[in-house]
C-alpha cells in the first residue's frame, strides 16, 4: 500500500490529492483519461472511502478531475483551463476584496508585456494566424465580433511562451467579460479596433517586441478608458465569487 507522505498540518485528503496531482503530471495523462477506480485508490493508499473521497472532491473543486456518473464510472482527468481557474480565484478575490479597478490595472501590466514576449519568441506560423485573427474579425455580427476579440487576446498570450502568465490573463480576462459581457466597442469604433489588432500582430510577425508592447499599452489603456466612461460604479464594485 502506497501511503501518501502527510505533512505536518496537512489532512489525510488533501496529501492524496497532492500525490494524484503529481501523478498526473509525472505520467503526462491527458485529459479524458480515466484515473484507478475508488476501490482501487482506496488499496493503493490504505485510507478508508471517506478521506478518498474528501481528495477527489478537492481535486473536483479545483477543475482538475471531472467525475462521470454510473458503474462504469469515475474520476477523470479534466482538461485545466483559465476560465476554471478564473472562477476559483473570484472565492479569494472576493474575500480579500479586490475590485475590478484592480483587475483591469493587472491586466493593463500584463497584456503588453505578453505581446513583446510574443514578438521576442515569435513563430512564424502562429503569427500569421494571429494576423489572420484579426483581419477576419467581423464588425456587424456582435457574436463574431467579440469571439474573434478575445481569441486574439487569448492567441497573444499563448504566444508569449509563458504559461502562467497565459493562465493569469486568460482567468482575469474570463473573470472581467463575464461581468461587463456585452459591454463592447459599438460598431462604429470596431474598424478602429480590428485595426489595432492587425498592427499589433504586425508588430509582433516582425519581431518588433517594443512596438508590439507599446501598441497593446495604448489599445488596452482606450478600453479600460471606454470601460470606465460606460460603467464607473464598476471600477469600484469587488470581484464576486462566482
Amino acid at each position: 500500500m502506497a501511503q501518501p507522505h502527510v505533512r505536518r498540518g496537512v489532512k489525510v485528503g488533501e496529501a492524496i490529492a497532492q500525490d494524484i496531482v503529481r501523478k498526473i503530471g509525472a505520467e503526462n495523462l491527458q485529459p479524458g483519461t480515466p484515473l484507478p477506480s475508488e476501490a482501487q485508490m482506496i488499496e493503493e493508499y490504505g485510507v478508508g472511502r471517506g478521506s478518498l473521497r474528501e481528495a477527489l472532491r478537492i481535486l473536483e473543486v479545483h477543475g482538475l478531475i471531472s467525475i462521470k456518473p454510473g458503474p462504469r464510472g469515475g474520476p477523470i482527468v479534466a482538461q485545466v483551463s483559465a476560465d476554471t481557474f478564473g472562477r476559483m480565484s473570484t472565492l479569494y478575490f472576493q474575500a480579500g476584496r479586490m475590485t475590478f479597478s484592480e483587475l483591469m490595472e493587472a491586466r493593463l501590466v500584463m497584456e503588453p508585456v505578453m505581446a513583446r514576449l510574443a514578438a521576442e519568441r515569435r513563430d512564424a506560423g502562429m503569427a500569421k494566424t494571429l494576423g489572420a485573427i484579426a483581419e477576419d474579425t467581423p464588425l456587424d455580427d456582435d457574436g463574431g465580433y467579440l469571439s474573434h476579440s478575445g481569441d486574439f487576446h487569448r492567441f497573444v498570450a499563448s504566444m508569449s511562451g509563458n504559461g502562467m502568465l497565459d493562465l493569469f490573463s486568460g482567468s482575469l480576462g474570463y473573470i472581467f467579460h463575464e461581468r461587463v459581457s456585452g459591454l463592447f466597442f459599438p460598431k462604429a469604433r470596431r474598424a478602429k479596433v480590428r485595426q489595432a489588432h492587425a498592427e499589433i500582430a504586425e508588430a509582433i510577425e516582425a519581431g518588433d517586441a517594443d512596438r508590439a508592447e507599446a501598441l497593446m499599452r495604448e489599445h488596452m489603456q482606450e478600453y479600460a478608458t471606454y470601460v470606465k466612461r460606460r460603467q464607473p460604479a464598476l471600477m469600484n464594485e469587488v470581484v464576486g465569487w462566482r
